[in-house]
């Protein structure tokens, strides 16, 4: 694909909830696009409409209780809204891939962790030996010892080993495109630098592209190039990651920064919000 082509163009996303005569809008016409092998974050609040937006990519969520509204997603120029389900299941984990929030929950407790991530690769790349892979993947997310993770369950290991099982889960279809979906939630601060760190040089060393969800303005800064501001289940500022963080148009944006903690500095320094 050209460079200049984006990888991933969402284009209008509408998505309600409920009825389908009177669904909730919940999503209202999201626009952004990300090339081959950029980083970009959906950045907002709880409820602001960021995994929604995330998980209707692909159409994970299911319809109903979801309305797919209206508008395109584009991925590699085919519109995944009018995809069947064969072709949505060829994309999901081989071209797109999602790292999910908490994996103590998204990890399968009483399936050992190196069936879950052979399964995977079974599916997306058929004819590969699992065992080795497993190894490689291990190797490339930082783990040791995988034979014995391979026979392990999920809660013989740590947060920071299940989420380092996640990615290389996500990794095991080689994708295009990762979607990590608040990826340091529950994690210690230490262990959180580790995943970020791992996840940013995963990225550049795959030339992946990487959407990253977030409500944390401080891993926005370190981890992305673009970012896309979200309230209300509407993209409300958009651009540069250095220009939106140093001079930040739009009045969400303003709160959202002021609300970060700062070291030495007094309870009040920088809580007044600028009028808009």
């Amino acid at each position: 694909m050209d460079r200049a082509s984006p990888l991933l163009s969402v284009r209008d996303l509408r998505i309600g909830f409920g009825d389908s005569a009177r669904p909730r809008p919940v999503v209202h016409g999201v626009s952004f696009d990300l090339a081959p092998g950029d980083s970009v974050a959906l950045v907002g609040a709880s409820g602001s409409g960021k995994t929604v937006t995330a998980l209707s990519l692909t159409r994970l969520l299911p319809s109903p209780p979801a309305r797919y509204l209206g508008g395109e997603v584009l991925f590699a120029g085919r519109d995944l809204m009018r995809a069947t389900e064969p072709e949505l299941m060829a994309i999901r984990g081989a071209k797109i891939a999602y790292v999910f929030q908490e994996p103590a929950t998204a990890l399968n407790p009483v399936i050992r962790i190196g069936e879950q991530v052979a399964e995977v690769i079974r599916l997306h790349r058929p004819g590969v030996d699992p065992r080795p892979e497993f190894e490689r993947l291990c190797e490339w997310v930082g783990l040791t010892a995988p034979a014995r993770l391979f026979a392990a369950y999920p809660h013989e290991l740590s947060g920071g080993m299940q989420q380092r099982i996640m990615v290389a889960m996500a990794l095991a279809g080689e994708p295009q495109l990762l979607v990590a979906d608040e990826p340091t939630t529950a994690l210690d601060v230490t262990i959180q630098a580790q995943i970020l760190a791992l996840l940013r040089s995963l990225q550049h060393r795959l030339r992946m592209g990487l959407l990253l969800i977030t409500h944390n303005l401080a891993i926005v800064a370190e981890m992305v190039d673009t970012v896309h501001v979200m309230e209300a289940g509407r993209i409300v500022e958009s651009g540069p990651t250095e220009r939106v963080l140093s001079a930040p148009q739009h009045a969400y944006t303003r709160a959202l920064l002021a609300a970060v903690p700062r070291l030495f500095e007094s309870p009040a320094a920088g809580a007044e919000v600028p009028a808009s």
